[in-house]
């Protein structure tokens, strides 16, 4: 065998250990936690020897953790640029609220039963560590860029706290509403929605009145408001 062959080789044995690996944690994580899996329980359900074989590949938790979003995140923005390839500018809002939200229903569709990826991300976007080392990464991406920039210029009437605020809120709503569709699949239980387009057009449907609904002045900043002008 030539050393470009045995390179060659190698690097396929270590990609193949790094996916075993991404694969075993995600399921694992998905099921357990963050905090209730061990480097070693991920190494041995990857069929790994070496105990250590997380923090080689990954330099620990938070690396295989942005390994694993970034794997996902990248194969959804590859379906959402055929889904903005469709859009104009004069297309309204609910036409880019689907380009948001239907690539990550279209995505898990693609995993097949059982699959634990929605799963996954509700663990890491309540752990504050890892959302704060993966929500930001994920706005890097240029197809989500353009479909969150797209959204930023049909609510330019909504103020700029109004705008994350709601935003926020649609995040959760989509990745806790496919979460649950994932689990009914992999449980075999019935599922709100009958299949993953359904689930993505109810989601449009919710996101878009979440996002132009109006804004009501909270009561007590009206109160703050009239005090202020009786003095």
């Amino acid at each position: 065998m030539t050393g470009t062959a045995r390179a060659g080789s190698r690097s396929g044995r270590v990609v193949g250990t790094r996916e075993a690996i991404m694969a075993a944690a995600e399921r694992l994580y998905a099921g357990h936690g963050l905090s209730a899996v061990s480097n070693r329980q991920i190494s041995e359900a990857a069929g790994q020897g070496n105990v250590s074989a997380v923090a080689y590949h990954f330099s620990g938790r938070d690396g295989l953790v942005q390994a694993i979003m970034n794997a996902h995140g990248t194969r959804v923005d590859q379906i959402r640029e055929r889904h903005l390839e469709r859009l104009t500018d004069d297309d309204g809002l609910r036409a880019w609220v689907d380009c948001l939200v239907r690539p990550v229903p279209e995505y898990l569709g693609s995993l097949g039963v059982p699959s634990w990826h929605a799963r996954f991300t509700v663990q890491v976007l309540t752990d504050p560590r890892t959302r704060a080392l993966t929500t930001g990464e994920a706005l890097v991406r240029p197809h989500l860029r353009r479909t969150v920039e797209g959204l930023g210029r049909r609510l330019a009437t909504l103020p700029a706290p109004v705008r994350a605020a709601r935003g926020d809120m649609a995040r959760h709503l989509i990745v806790h509403t496919c979460a649950e569709r994932e689990r009914a699949l992999a449980e075999h239980t019935a599922p709100l929605h009958p299949s993953w387009d359904a689930l993505a057009a109810a989601l449009c449907d919710a996101i878009t009145g979440l996002l132009a609904a109006p804004v009501t002045t909270p009561v007590s900043d009206r109160k703050g408001t009239d005090h202020e002008d009786h003095r």
